[in-house]
């Protein structure tokens, strides 16, 4: 019986992990229209090309350099099959764009001023040739690619020709898996390790170039010691890659690339290594001590390089002086160039709170900076500032008197000001004379009663230094959602008959958008409220993601434009060429808000020419655990950096008039189960690193469109989840735009309304569009039912919600930069 059990248990995972693997073959088919490009012109925009470029080389991060680099007039030999076969993007639909051309290290460096070793080149190009990368299917793709057998003569010979050595290893992420701990994921295989061997025991000079998305093992640098002259964090650059890299390598550019994530000695270091990667739920254990958090306050011991660490050709000095006025933090410094070489530098600020009755880390990241290009003995005044409210806490458990509220426990908050979390040195403090309650707000997405876990805390042991203990999370303890939901009801506008208005008597402002909405039917409200059914519809431009919008033919007869959607962030999915962009965690390492945002208005260009009116990007969610596989896509496990880096890249999209789609709001921070795992999580952690990027980027840069994830937080779907989208995203952050799932949604019942479920569920969370339009599964004419079934309940949702969701969509159509229907 136990046996019958327990197979009963374990065949439903394997019916569903089946039929998640068809799902996915079928939608990775379906999102192409054709195996032939709709739009064959691989013309791209010269000033866009030259950004792509000048961004994936400033993201680049110098781990170490003994003065073997820069390389310009030397010759080198390069070894590792990735110099052929380079990866420039992770995998999945936030990388799968068709661009025109993918430059590899070998040909860039051959290109360059260094003197590539031929014979050692052509060998490699061979033996590549002889033995091509199968790259699998969706989310089965290769981690990394077999290596070729080194013979120890083919080495001594590239020896003598030579004064040093490019060892390039590389590393694929991607969607729908993580990254492993096996050789060639996480870590190197033995392949890689006899190569490294091999070429540091014939080489004096050995450079390491490390062409990956994630942050990967690099404890086994300690193995070879000096051996390794240089080890270089390439990331992954896009189309650009092998020029970025090679301008650095060669000197052309002085690299100004910063971490932002902390690499530690060990995975296991990870304060998340324990709970990361469960199926069912996660429990986030370490709450607010993630990433540097932790290591700067616990266990700085276990740091190989600290967060904002990074390298360059030149040295600096800064001379920062600190000034308060006006509730903020002003910090002026002098940055002078003290080298031989031109450079930037970044100037980085952080802060370290008091102790009290709420846990702080030993140093939080307040603010941040970049110069511009400085020449040897040049300087630049730099001004860096942040209100005093940032460095409040958030009191999830009422510790401070004021539950539920941002707050500023008495006592000397220090300042710090450096080149990377570790270096930074103490310039001054504030001191808060009493308990000081900055923001006071109401519960939300606290965790569920029913799964208690624990957290991470500080306690001080005799000298006062910082020693993790646990305690237990706070809990849900409002059970008022009823009663919350229907007070914040709509006021709907009385339907009536078709007045002959169109979409363009608003748009030229004879009719205004409550008066065009009053005339539609419930059928037409519900049109608004997904998409067109299916990835690629035929109602947008070819290869789309989806179209939400005008997908009825009634509401595209009164004009309402069929809106297409396109897959990004690493650039623009369509069945055409367009511009493959560095990947997120490079564009962050930037450091340069500046530069980023220039890029992106440079592919908001690109959208308009292409036809596409949402990019779905930045995907800006925490790189919580550096397993996770969709990291690559993510910008940092900081807050700050990825607000800061987000709103940047959708300023510059929206400046031209399409729409950036931030993503994924919430807690999506692991690719296994995505649609079904539970982000557990407490209130506090849950403002203070998860959605704290989030309201950056909503607050400073005004995203138009604004995706969900799939995941649960705290039991609740974060596209049914009313306390997020409400309570946090729009009532306290004031957001006005469209929101939309991500690609299909699970359904579930409204614990609270019996008359909902699904859609109007949906709907009642202010989740405004399900995408691509179907619950689940591929057919066009698989509209569902749910949102009109509800309608006509007594107690289900009600006219004034459907239309609320339907003006958010159609002030959103107001503002898309193309002609549309006038019909």
């Amino acid at each position: 019986m136990s046996a019958m059990i327990r197979k009963a248990r374990v065949m439903p995972r394997k019916l569903e992990k089946f039929r998640d693997s068809v799902l996915r073959k079928i939608v990775d088919r379906l999102s192409q229209s054709s195996s032939e490009l709709e739009d064959p012109d691989p013309t791209l925009d010269p000033h866009l090309t030259a950004l792509c470029r000048e961004a994936a080389g400033e993201g680049i991060v110098l781990l170490k350099n003994d003065g073997v680099l820069p390389l310009s007039g030397r010759r080198v030999a390069v070894f590792g099959r990735t110099q052929v076969d380079y990866l420039v993007v992770g995998y999945g639909s936030g990388g799968d764009v068709k661009s025109p051309y993918r430059r590899n290290l070998l040909d860039a460096l051959t290109d360059s001023d260094i003197a590539v070793d031929g014979d050692l080149a052509s060998v490699y190009r061979d033996w590549t040739a002889a033995h091509p990368v199968d790259e699998g299917f969706w989310g089965h793709w290769p981690f990394s690619f077999p290596e070729m057998p080194l013979d120890d003569e083919v080495v001594s010979s590239a020896a003598t020709r030579t004064d040093a050595a490019i060892v390039v290893i590389g590393r694929a992420a991607g969607e729908s898996r993580e990254n492993k701990l096996e050789a060639g994921s996480y870590y190197l295989t033995d392949d890689e390790r006899s190569m490294i061997t091999q070429v540091t025991a014939s080489f004096e000079q050995t450079i390491v170039v490390l062409d990956c998305g994630n942050i990967v093992d690099l404890g086994w640098l300690d193995e070879f010691g000096d051996r390794i002259a240089a080890v270089v964090l390439a990331w992954q650059g896009g189309m650009e890659a092998g020029n970025a890299v090679a301008d650095v390598l060669s000197g052309a550019v002085n690299p100004s690339g910063r971490l932002t994530a902390t690499v530690a000695a060990r995975y296991q270091d990870y304060p998340t290594s324990e709970n990361f990667g469960h199926r069912s739920f996660n429990n986030y254990a370490e709450d607010v001590f993630v990433g540097y958090r932790y290591f700067e306050t616990f266990a700085p011991e276990r740091v190989l390089f600290p967060f904002g660490f990074g390298l360059g050709y030149t040295t600096f000095v800064l001379s920062p002086a600190l000034s308060i006025e006006n509730d903020t933090i002003r910090i002026t410094t002098t940055v002078k160039n003290t080298g031989a070489r031109a450079g930037k530098e970044v100037v980085q600020v952080y802060f370290r709170a008091p102790g009290g009755g709420l846990a702080k880390p030993a140093r939080q990241l307040a603010a941040y900076a970049k110069t511009s290009l400085l020449e040897p003995s040049q300087s630049q005044s730099m001004t860096v500032e942040f209100p005093i409210s940032q460095m409040a806490s958030f009191d999830d458990a009422g510790a401070s008197g004021h539950p539920d509220a941002y707050v500023l426990e008495p006592g000397e908050y220090e300042i710090f000001v450096g080149v990377d979390v570790r270096s930074a040195r103490r310039i001054g403090a504030h001191t808060v004379p009493a308990m000081t309650v900055t923001r006071q707000l109401t519960e939300a997405c606290a965790p569920d009663p029913a799964h208690p876990f624990e957290r991470m805390t500080v306690v001080r042991d005799g000298e006062q230094r910082p020693v993790l203990a646990w305690e237990p999370t706070p809990r849900r303890a409002r059970s008022d959602r009823r009663s919350r939901v229907e007070t914040r009801l709509p006021a709907e506008f009385s339907i009536t008959s078709d007045a002959g208005l169109t979409f363009r008597d608003v748009r030229e402002g004879t009719a205004t958008l409550e008066q065009f909405i009053a005339q539609l039917s419930p059928d037409e409200l519900e049109a608004l409220t997904r998409g067109d059914l299916i990835m690629n519809s035929p109602l947008g431009t070819p290869g789309n993601a989806g179209v939400f919008g005008g997908t009825i033919e009634s509401l595209r007869d009164k004009g309402v434009p069929a809106i297409t959607t396109t897959d990004g962030p690493s650039g623009i999915r369509l069945s055409a060429y367009a511009s493959l962009l560095p990947c997120g965690t490079a564009l962050a390492s930037t450091w340069n808000t500046s530069l980023l945002e220039e890029l992106s208005e440079a592919h908001g260009q690109e959208m308009i020419r292409k036809k596409s009116d949402v990019l779905l990007s930045p995907g800006m969610n925490i790189q919580r655990d550096p397993l996770c596989g969709r990291n690559f896509e993510y910008f940092s496990e900081d807050p700050l950096v990825t607000g800061k880096t987000a709103a940047a890249i959708v300023t510059g999209i929206q400046s031209v008039g399409v729409a950036a789609c931030p993503k994924h709001f919430a807690g999506n921070n692991q690719e296994t189960n995505r649609n079904r795992n539970d982000s557990r999580v407490s209130q506090r952690a849950l403002r203070e690193i998860y959605l704290r990027g989030f309201e950056i980027c909503v607050t400073e840069s005004h995203p138009r469109v604004l995706m969900t994830a799939y995941n649960k937080i705290n039991g609740v779907w974060a596209h049914y989840n009313d306390d997020l989208v409400t309570t946090i995203l729009r009532d306290e952050w004031g957001y006005e735009g469209v929101v939309i799932t991500d690609w299909w949604m699970q359904r579930a019942k409204d614990p609270d309304f019996p008359g909902l479920r699904d859609n109007a569920y949906r709907v009642r969370a202010q989740v405004d569009v399900l995408m691509p339009g179907a619950m689940r599964g591929l057919k066009r004419d698989k509209a569902d039912s749910s949102l009109l079934t509800s309608f006509a309940h007594p107690e289900g949702i009600t006219l004034g919600e459907m239309q609320r969701a339907a003006k958010n969509v159609l002030r959103f159509a107001l503002s898309v930069n193309r002609p549309t229907s006038t019909s």
